[in-house]
């Protein structure tokens, strides 16, 4: 990046060279030259190009690699030495004249700014008092200034406390806003000194302790420079803030601001006028935020303003930087993350605000919140525009020309010369002017540090400003400001409310530290979460409010109707009576009129006859007319095809061809014949004209339109007789012809044509002519007839009228009479009703009027109801039952109940069943709610929130609810899918339930506005991407994650509902229940399964059947009693009521039964559920180790299906319960490492002990935490003081009581206890023999911490049974066969084994292989993703196997490969198979592996088998029968196997010993084994004797030495097969260990029977090893199983509360006194002068001086820095850091490593060590003469002194150096006896021995006791001999290493004497130490 900078204003000029334009000379200024960060190797890369041209004058073409000579351009350059890397290469620094520029001095500075401040208020005619008072203000200034950056200086967490002149020019920046209006005297220049002082300094600051101070500080300095200020000081404490918009939007102008009140009627304006024209923001503006605001825009006002606001998500830093810009008339620009958003597009957008401002003079703000750092390579531009306003390359080369071009008149307008230069510069100045930076950054992490560290100009270029959470205060006043306008609330418990939400929302802060700490989950509160609340709780309060007044008026509305009945009843019998009397007058009416009607009828119907004849004649004639007018029709119908043929004829003339026709001179005959034709036809009055000439015929047509006319309105249908006969010539010319003519005129055809159609026509009409007549006359006829018949009709008609008229007044008599009727029955009917009404509704009566008082008292409570409802709801969601619990009764209710004003809430609330009632409840759980209260709280909260909720549920038990409760109605995507932004764009305008699923822990920013439900266009819209999407008011969306404890920023908690789905014990109990009744009593749980649902459905029946009948009873309007299906829906209830509560109180009894049936069972789902828990937290451990509830359930399932049956039902109970507690041990264990299964069946085993109550928790705690007590000294030598510590701690336990006495009592017997090999396994002394086995552990725990691994194995085995401690591992079929094409199994993959070969073996047995092509085998690595989705599509369709091996090699793929296999897991082949495998993570933070991919996959660990006992048996299993019989000579072959198997498991276990074991760790693995055998059997087969030397060379040095790189390590495998291969096997003398001789020879079987019947116990003495040798690993071990075991504990309460004072200060502490303790460094000049002869010696001494300068200087070096990095005097680097974090925590820092010698001691040792180390060269360097004993480990190169033994020998006895050797002879004294130096060679102390010891009697090796791990030796005596006068007779070559890693720290070989044979003590792995 630096090179293209560089090279952008060079030109290319001859060949190679490159210079500035023209002769010019380029001057480079580089500022922070000490920014870049130094590699690892020590070179910062900018440098290394900058001294590259410096010395040679060129650098190289990047791409082509081609030279570039650069000339005419030098360098000036800058840097802070107080940040950055403190130095600078020296070879590039020579190249540089170097300046120190101090800081200007007081009285320059005062010079200075008073100028400056003096100036500005002459030219502003402000009052002389406040112009005299300027050198007193600057004075201030500076002094305050100077005390500031004393008192607050940069820490690692304050890293921003850097005060410089930068800070102190913004104050008078600030200063110079001023006006004479508000500058009246001097006091108000102070006032404004103060406000301006306040932004500058107190704004930086984060704690309110800081504030504090500065308050004071600057208190006391206005003091000190002012008198009489106390009045001014208190006005500014009380309000203090100018702005520039005090006087409202219009008048600009920095002025003070009277009040609160004020300022915020100034922003409530701007904020409604921003809404208007933007998406509405809803801020509230208490006090703080206005302060924001103020500072903000007094930022933006300010030149080459920018802000950094720093502050958590949801405080309002975006909001208010918008309403700031708002009134600055800034436009606010933030850029729009879509995906595949990088620099590029950032660079475009940033290029166009470049162009706003610059181009158009448009002031914009860009805004850029953490949210939107896709990429940090974003801030690498900002920073570049923050230090400078230029962006490399941000323009191409014509825009920026483009650019130059535009503004070059603005800039001669100026009267500036309008070079390139200045034209661009003047660009970005105004850029620099108009665009401000406002970054949004959150304090959270350390992100904000590492950032401003790397981009110093985040820091410096900008303005900050910290968002603090909001104080109590704020909170009240913001909830109360809220409440206020809340109608529906009493003023007096407005106050009272807003106390207890800001308690809440303080309260929930506190115990999420807590829940932090104990349960390890985070869980953010922001201003935004209660914002939300209050807006829930406004929002719950009218809702419920709504609700209870709906059902009151509902209740009320009814008991009206009720009462109302009673009444109406008495008037109804009165009306009854009257009804009766009416309807006997109604029917004597009736009767009379019957008589006349019939009369009447007889007389109608005598007429009706006559008419009924006439009717019939007329109907004759009628159809007689209809034949004839058909006839006539079908004739015409003959005529019209001609007539139309006539008028199409017509249809081609016109206007235009007509006239072409009169234009013919003399037309062809046929033409003119056309024309004659058609003027015969056309004759008037059958007068055919004599002339018919063309002439004429023109004349005819003269006016085209009349002809034309005329022929269309020509009287077809009477054509005279003359004009028909004249025209037959005419027709009968063959060329009068359509077809002929038209080849002549088109016109004339068309004539032609008409005249043919209309003759035709005419002639057709001819015929029909008299047909028409003969109708005419048949018509007059009819028309006669019907005159008759209508007159008759007329007579009926009046007769009917007659009878219709008596009909009417019959009709209606009789309707009054029935209708009467129906009146007196429907009274008495009513009647009836009212009292079936009344008396059904009597007991209704009753419990309405109680539900009437019930609802009038909830709603007298409901305020508070809600108020904690609402807390709930915000809040608990993310919490676990037992916090949602303390802090609703332990926190919240207290805090109510105390209150001044009480807040009336319900006694005991249960927010549960305000949120939702009994029938909603029983719904959930019929769509597959789990069961427990939790989870009934959780579908409560998530139907009450406001905000989106995010499920956390790991066992999709929440998802599949919703799935199922929503069905079809719910859109399920997941983010990142292919379409899903399309998907949920669809779903916001339709209003759908979304569910978004399986989120990780950062959220796509795309989603960013939806999660903020940030609107636009009045909450119409919302932008996705750069989308605008209509946003439907119904849509809903919820989230989801399966990670069951994710880390979401608290940004994103703030905008969501966290809801924690995951299982509960109880819930899944309930499951585990069901399951197992259902197996074992499927009768029982079918009928349960039926009854629940039945209840289910009666408590849904009863509300609906209630809520029907109330909103009945409550729409019947004013006369309801008639309404007979109102009573029938009332007596119908009645009914249904009446049978539910008879049916409830049956399936209380049936309920009953079964659940005391059910109990049963319980002991076996309470085991599981345990099981599950258990197993569940073993991620804590591993993150490899993830465990599914589907699975679970599966195994879960077999297990009980395996159960052994059972007599009684108790033995049954118990048999599924093993079973179960088995399967689940085994499934689990499998994809366990061997180092976790200890600790799991360990787990497993106390947790059902706990659970079974048969252990003490107290005992169990000490065991796990062994809090031993300190201090104390151990008053027997056979315990150290911790292990004493242990045992008072235990004694003050009631079980143990005396326990010290009885040790200090009987030492003798407890320490023969004590040391022991197998303390776990002897009788304990005394009474403690009795005591429980778990008693046993902790005194063991106590005394023998390195045994309680083996004790806990044997406690496994007591309490649960061997097969829990001693698992052969599955064989691959049993567990292939539990796999699916859903159940992928996943190896985890250790060094040295290699799993898939069982794949492969399996896959051949059952026919897949690589041949087949139905077994595909994929490597991963770079681009194999492609073939394994490839093979993962075909295997899946074909159904074959796959093989994915090393998935952990591709992390980017591996979410894409999750979707794959989920995709895959539903509709695939079942023979589909995938088989995965991946190396665990070397530490948590770097694992990768998906939990989805985990979950679902059956894990298993491919891991060498841990103990000799596993190990032979895993051996031999790569081996059969027949193996065994395939050689010939089959003793020898068995024999020989069988100790290679022997040697194999020995070599593959031997590493758990450490370097004791082996020097280097090595992969052997079975392939090593089985191909020794291949050798074996070969070598018989082809010789008939045994070649044990060929043998063992070619397994030592070849199969197996083929991984050893270490001669010692060589050594050793050659010593094992000269011990285990030689000829004494074959005559059964060999033992292979002590006690475990070579078996015979036996069958297959056999052999693994003898392992398991002869093998001793597993101990250091099969491998040839000490019992020392395991002490320590054993140590290890136990620790780490112990706090293993500790951390899956459940955590109640906070430890370590209260550390000895912070980091900063221990460090302080510790750096001081290293310092303190560090002696100067050597002064090498003046050691070499004082050397007289440089013997060997000597020579060793001054490098060793050297090798100690170099550290100790470094040492000083950094410790010096650090010193200066915490006192704030330099920027705290990483690498200060670094050294800060290794300090505290106790570990030598990496730099001081390098320079150092190994070690393996912590921080505190190796630094005594060192000064030891010094304090020895000191002695040595006085005068260099040999001291009388070298203590060899103080050397950091040994081998440099043993060496020059060796070299002063040979020069005194003038032998050859490479022909000697060292002889070493141990003596038998100690360091203090030697006074002086030996003649010849070197007395050498502080070695030790590792596995043996040295017996000074004996003067040789001999065994090492037990617990003495590395005795000292005496000190040795070193003298050099010739090679050839070496005895190596009885001697062992015992390596030197110079610590306990060995290994690389390889010093010599010293040759100790033994009297045993050397390759015992080889076996042994003895060594000498330089270091313990």
């Amino acid at each position: 990046m630096l090179q293209g900078v560089l090279e952008k204003p060079l030109e290319k000029k001859a060949g190679r060279n490159y210079s500035p334009p023209g002769t010019k000379r380029l001057v480079y200024f580089m500022d922070d030259l000490n920014m870049p960060q130094v590699d690892a190797y020590g070179t910062v890369q900018p440098h290394t190009l900058l001294r590259q041209h410096l010395d040679y004058g060129h650098w190289y073409d990047r791409s082509r690699l081609s030279l570039k000579e650069i000339s005419n351009v030098q360098y000036v350059s800058c840097m802070n030495p107080t940040a950055g890397s403190f130095t600078i290469n020296p070879r590039l620094q020579r190249h540089f004249c170097v300046f120190a520029l101090s800081n200007p001095d007081q009285d320059s500075l005062s010079r200075i700014y008073s100028t400056i401040l003096e100036q500005h208020l002459a030219s502003g005619n402000f009052s002389e008092a406040v112009q005299s008072s300027v050198q007193q203000l600057v004075a201030l200034a500076l002094g305050l200034h100077r005390k500031v950056a004393a008192t607050f200086l940069p820490t690692a967490v304050k890293f921003h406390y850097v005060f410089n002149l930068r800070d102190f020019s913004n104050i008078f920046q600030g200063l110079l806003f001023s006006t004479p209006e508000c500058l009246k005297q001097p006091q108000d220049l102070v006032k404004l000194y103060l406000h301006e002082s306040s932004r500058v300094y107190r704004d930086r600051m984060v704690e309110e302790a800081d504030w504090d101070t500065f308050d004071k500080i600057q208190r006391e300095m206005v003091k000190k420079c002012y008198d009489d200020i106390e009045d001014t000081l208190e006005q500014a404490k009380h309000m203090n803030i100018y702005c520039h918009f005090a006087k409202g939007l219009g008048e600009p102008g920095y002025r003070p601001v009277p009040s609160w009140e004020e300022l915020n009627q100034i922003l409530v304006e701007a904020l409604d006028s921003y809404n208007e024209v933007n998406a509405a923001m809803d801020l509230v503006l208490f006090e703080d935020a206005m302060s924001h605001v103020c500072r903000i825009s007094r930022v933006l006002e300010a030149p080459r303003g920018n802000a950094l606001l720093v502050g958590v998500g949801g405080t309002g830093k975006q909001s208010l930087t918008r309403l700031a810009a708002f009134l600055s008339s800034l436009e606010v620009f933030q850029i729009t993350l879509r995906k595949g958003y990088g620099v590029p597009d950032l660079k475009a957008d940033l290029a166009n605000l470049y162009l706003k401002a610059g181009l158009k003079s448009v002031g914009s703000v860009f805004l850029l919140s953490d949210a939107q750092v896709a990429d940090e390579q974003f801030l690498v531009l900002v920073n570049d525009f923050l230090a400078s306003g230029e962006i490399p390359d941000l323009f191409p080369d014509d825009e920026v020309e483009n650019i130059i071009s535009s503004v070059r008149n603005e800039v001669r307008a100026r009267g500036l010369v309008d070079s390139r230069e200045n034209c661009w510069r003047f660009f970005i100045e105004r850029v620099r002017r108009l665009l401000k930076v406002a970054l949004c950054l959150s304090p959270v992490g350390p992100k904000l540090r590492l950032r401003s560290r790397r981009f110093p100009a985040l820091a410096s270029g900008t303005t900050m400003d910290c968002f603090q959470p909001w104080p109590r205060e704020a909170l009240e006043s913001v909830s109360l400001r809220f409440l206020r306008g809340m109608d529906t609330l009493q003023d007096s418990v407005k106050d009272s409310i807003s106390k207890f939400m800001a308690h809440v929302h303080i309260s929930v802060n506190e115990v999420s530290r807590l829940y932090l700490s104990n349960e390890r989950r985070y869980n953010y509160t922001t201003p935004k979460s209660f914002l939300e609340q209050i807006k829930l709780y406004q929002n719950l309060l009218l809702r419920k409010d709504k609700d209870l007044k709906a059902k009151m008026e509902r209740l009320e509305n009814g008991l009206e109707k009720l009462k109302s009945t009673s009444a109406q009843v008495d008037e109804l019998k009165a009306k009854l009576a009257a009804q009766e009397v009416e309807l006997k007058q109604k029917n004597e009416d009736a009767d009379k009129l019957i008589q006349v009607v019939g009369v009447e009828t007889e007389k109608v119907s005598r007429k009706k006859a006559v008419a009924d004849e006439e009717e019939r004649k007329v109907a004759l004639i009628a159809q007689e007319v209809e034949q004839k007018q058909k006839d006539c029709e079908e004739d015409l119908a003959k005529a019209e095809p001609a007539l139309a043929a006539a008028q199409a004829a017509l249809n081609t003339l016109n206007k235009t061809n007509l006239t072409e026709l009169r234009s013919f001179g003399s037309p062809p005959s046929a033409v003119s014949n056309v024309t004659a034709a058609v003027m015969v036809l056309t004759a008037p009055g059958g007068k055919i004209p004599k002339d018919r000439s063309w002439k004429a015929a023109r004349v005819a047509m003269a006016r085209v339109d009349s002809f034309l006319d005329s022929l269309i309105k020509f009287n077809k249908e009477n054509i005279h007789e003359n004009c028909l006969k004249a025209l037959q010539p005419y027709l009968q010319d063959p060329k009068f012809n359509p077809e002929f003519v038209a080849t002549k005129s088109a016109a004339a055809a068309g004539l032609c044509s008409w005249v043919l159609n209309i003759e035709r026509f005419h002639r057709v009409f001819c015929e029909v002519q008299p047909k028409r007549q003969a109708l005419d006359r048949a018509n007059a006829e009819l028309a006669a007839a019907q005159d008759k018949l209508a007159t008759v009709k007329a007579k009926i008609a009046r007769l009917n009228e007659n009878l219709g008229k008596l009909t009417a007044r019959f009709e209606k008599a009789t309707s009054d009479k029935l209708r009467c009727q129906q009146e007196a029955e429907a009274t008495a009917c009513t009647i009836t009703l009212a009292n079936r009404l009344v008396g059904g509704l009597a007991s209704e009566n009753v419990r309405w009027a109680e539900a009437v008082e019930d609802f009038k008292q909830q709603q007298s409570t409901l305020c508070g109801d809600v108020l904690l409802v609402t807390a709930f709801v915000s809040y608990l969601g993310y919490f676990t039952r037992k916090y949602r619990q303390d802090l609703l009764d332990g926190i919240w209710r207290p805090y109510l109940d105390q209150l001044k004003v009480a807040v009336p809430v319900t006694p005991r609330l249960e927010p549960l069943w305000v949120l939702a009632d009994e029938a909603a409840v029983a719904a959930w759980h019929s769509r597959g709610l789990p069961a427990d209260r939790t989870s009934c709280e959780n579908a409560a909260i998530l139907g009450s929130c406001l905000r989106w909720p995010l499920l956390v549920d790991p066992q999709l038990q929440g998802s599949k609810w919703i799935k199922s409760t929503h069905g079809e109605g719910l859109r399920v995507i997941r983010a990142g899918q292919k379409g899903y932004l399309d998907t949920l764009e669809q779903a916001l305008a339709a209003g759908d339930l979304v569910l978004i699923e399986n989120l990780e822990e950062s959220v796509d920013p795309v989603l960013g506005p939806l999660l903020g439900r940030e609107t636009i266009k009045k909450g119409r819209y919302i932008k996705i991407g750069d989308k605008e999407c209509a946003l439907h008011p119904a849509f809903r969306l919820i989230l989801h994650t399966k990670l069951a404890n994710p880390h979401f920023p608290p940004e994103l908690q703030a905008q969501c509902t966290l809801i924690d789905f995951s299982v509960t014990r109880d819930g899944l109990e309930e499951q585990l229940l069901a399951a197992v009744v259902r197996l074992e009593r499927p009768d029982l749980e079918e009928l349960k399964s039926d009854l629940t649902k039945q209840q289910n459905g009666f408590k849904i029946t009863l509300k609906t059947l209630e809520d029907n009948l109330l909103s009945r009873l409550s729409s019947a309007s004013g006369n309801f009693l008639g309404d007979t299906a109102l009573v029938e829906n009332l007596e119908s209830t009645k009914r249904t009521a009446a049978e539910i509560v008879e049916k409830v109180q049956e399936f209380k009894v049936t309920e009953g039964r079964i659940n005391e049936a059910r109990e049963q069972y319980r002991p076996a789902a309470c085991r599981a559920a345990m099981l599950y828990f258990t197993m569940n937290e073993l991620h804590a451990i591993h993150p490899m180790y993830q465990f599914s509830l589907k699975a679970f359930h599966v195994v879960f399932q077999k297990a009980m299906e395996r159960a052994a049956p059972a007599e009684s039902l108790a033995g049954r109970v118990l048999s599924l319960t093993d079973s179960i507690t088995f399967s689940v041990f085994q499934y689990t264990a499998r994809g366990l490492f061997e180092r976790d299964k200890l600790t799991f069946s360990a787990q497993l085993t106390f947790q059902i002990l706990l659970m079974n109550k048969e252990i003490d928790p107290a005992e169990l705690d000490f065991l796990l935490r062994y809090p031993a007590q300190p201090g104390v000294t151990s008053p027997v030598e056979f315990l150290s003081d911790q292990a004493w510590g242990g045992i008072k701690a235990l004694s003050s336990m009631e079980e143990f009581r005396n326990l010290d006495r009885d040790i200090e009592g009987s030492a003798k017997r407890w320490k023969k206890f004590v040391e022991c090999e197998c303390p776990e396994k002897e009788r304990f002394p005394q009474d403690w023999k009795n005591k429980s086995a778990l008693q046993r552990l902790c005194i063991l725990r106590a005394l023998r911490p390195d045994r309680v691994p083996c004790a806990v194995r044997d406690f496994v085995e007591e309490k649960l049974g061997s097969k829990y401690v001693v698992g052969r591992p599955l064989d691959f079929a049993t567990t292939f066969e539990e796999s699916g094409p859903a159940t992928p199994m996943f190896f985890i993959l250790s060094p040295g084994v290699d799993p898939l070969k069982d794949v492969e073996k399996h896959g051949k047995k059952l026919g897949y292989t690589f041949n087949h092509r139905n077994l595909h085998n994929v490597s991963l690595g770079q681009g194999q993703e492609v073939v394994a989705e490839q093979a993962l599509d075909v295997a899946a369709k074909e159904g074959h196997w796959v093989i994915l091996q090393n998935i952990h090699l591709v992390a980017k793929w591996l979410s894409s490969l999750e979707k794959r296999l989920e995709q895959l897991s539903e509709g695939s082949h079942r023979d589909f198979r995938v088989f995965l495998s991946a190396e665990p993570a070397p530490c948590p933070e770097s694992h990768i592996i998906p939990q989805g991919i985990l979950e679902n996959s059956i894990k298993i660990t491919s891991e060498a088998p841990t103990g000799m006992h596993a190990n032979l048996h895993k051996a031999l299993d790569n081996f059969s029968q027949d193996t065994l019989e395939m050689c010939s000579q089959e003793k020898e072959f068995r024999s020989i196997l069988f100790a290679l198997c022997y040697f194999h498991a020995v070599v593959a276990e031997r590493r758990k010993f450490g370097p004791q074991g082996w020097n280097r760790p090595y992969p052997f693995s079975t392939g090593d084994l089985t191909i020794s055998v291949n050798v074996l059997y070969n070598y018989l087969q082809a010789s008939s004797k045994v070649p044990y030397d060929d043998l063992r060379y070619l397994v030592g040095e070849i199969m197996y030495g083929g991984h050893i790189t270490d001669d010692w390590d060589r050594r050793l495998c050659k010593t094992y097969l000269e011990e285990f291969i030689k000829p004494e096997m074959l005559e059964g003398e060999l033992c292979l260990a002590p006690g475990f001789p070579l078996p015979g020879n036996m069958d297959y079987n056999g052999y693994h029977q003898y392992i398991d019947d002869a093998l001793p116990p597993e101990s250091p003495y099969l491998y040839g090893l000490h019992p020392n040798a395991e002490i320590g690993f054993l140590t290890q071990r136990s620790e780490r199983l112990l706090r293993t075991m500790l951390e899956l504990q459940p955590r109640d309460s906070s430890a370590g509360q209260g550390a000895a004072g912070t980091q900063e200060e221990m460090v302080q502490a510790l750096l001081e006194e290293m310092l303190e303790k560090l002696t100067d460094e050597f002064n090498m000049a003046e050691l070499m002068a004082r050397v007289e002869e440089r013997t060997p010696y000597a020579v060793v001494a001054l490098q060793e001086c050297e090798r100690m300068n170099a550290l100790t200087a470094e040492m000083r070096r950094s410790l010096a820095e650090l010193e200066l990095g915490l006192k704030g005097e330099l920027t705290m680097t990483s690498d200060m850091e670094t050294l800060q974090n290794s300090l505290f925590l106790g570990t030598v820092p990496e730099s001081w490593v390098k320079r150092s010698y190994p070690s393996t001691a912590s921080l505190g040792s190796w630094f005594a060590d060192l000064l030891a180390r010094i304090s020895e060269l000191e002695a040595w360097t006085r005068d260099f003469s040999l001291p009388s004993t070298l203590w060899l480990g103080g050397f950091f190169n040994p081998q440099s002194i043993l060496t020059a033994i060796m070299q002063t020998t040979a020069r005194k006895n003038r032998w050859p150096l490479d022909k000697m050797t060292l002889q070493c002879d141990v003596t038998k004294k100690s360091r203090e006896d030697f006074a002086s130096a030996p003649r010849e060679g070197a007395y050498v102390h502080g070695l030790f021995m590792e596995g043996a010891r040295w017996d000074a009697q004996a003067g040789a090796i001999t065994e090492a006791r037990l617990k003495e791990l590395t005795p000292a030796m005496p000190v040795v005596f070193l003298k050099a001999i010739p090679d050839d006068k070496q005895d190596t007779r009885g001697l062992y070559p015992c390596p030197v290493y110079k610590t306990r890693q060995r290994g690389p720290t390889y010093v010599w070989t010293f040759n100790l004497k033994t009297k045993e044979n050397p390759s015992k003590w080889v076996l042994a792995g003895v060594a000498l130490l330089l270091q313990t």
